[in-house]
């Protein structure tokens, strides 16, 4: 069993938790990006969101689609399938042992992309700008993976 005081003196762990605290705020500010987004495009897709913009068939004309919604609700959908993956494959990486220096590599690095994939996303930048921090992000998950597969895990 892990005393939590010696999982707290692990070095790469805490740069793991670091970088994932970023990572999770930056989703988390999707979330509150796609609201605000919807309040001043008043663009809904639920009836019961748009009572306080009318009633009936005035209130209809706010349930529809607007792309700068759609958009930032795609780029929090894509942090989504994502993040998610890097923290159950980080969180095995960091308790695996690896280098401290490539572990935080890894991390900035995928939080990096993340964050610029967000910027590429809502601005919007040319591709391929969002397909390489896409991709990037990507990776870095894969990377950890084929090191715990390789190093650590028993198949």
């Amino acid at each position: 069993m892990v005393d939590l005081a010696e999982l707290m003196e692990n070095e790469v762990f805490m740069a793991f938790a670091s970088y994932t605290t970023i990572v999770l705020s930056k989703m988390m500010f999707m979330s509150t990006a796609t609201a605000f987004y919807r309040m001043t495009r008043k663009a809904f897709v639920n009836p019961e969101d748009c009572a306080s913009f009318g009633k009936g068939e005035n209130a209809k004309k706010y349930l529809r689609v607007d792309d700068r919604v759609e958009r930032v609700r795609r780029a929090h959908l894509n942090d989504l399938e994502n993040i998610v993956p890097f923290l159950g494959i980080g969180l095995l990486y960091s308790l695996s042992g690896p280098d401290l220096s490539t572990a935080i590599l890894h991390f900035r690095l995928f939080v990096g992309a993340r964050i610029y994939h967000t910027i590429s996303y809502l601005l919007p930048l040319p591709q391929p700008n969002r397909a390489l921090a896409f991709f990037l992000g990507y990776g870095v998950t894969w990377s950890m993976a084929y090191r715990l597969l390789k190093t650590r895990l028993y198949l």
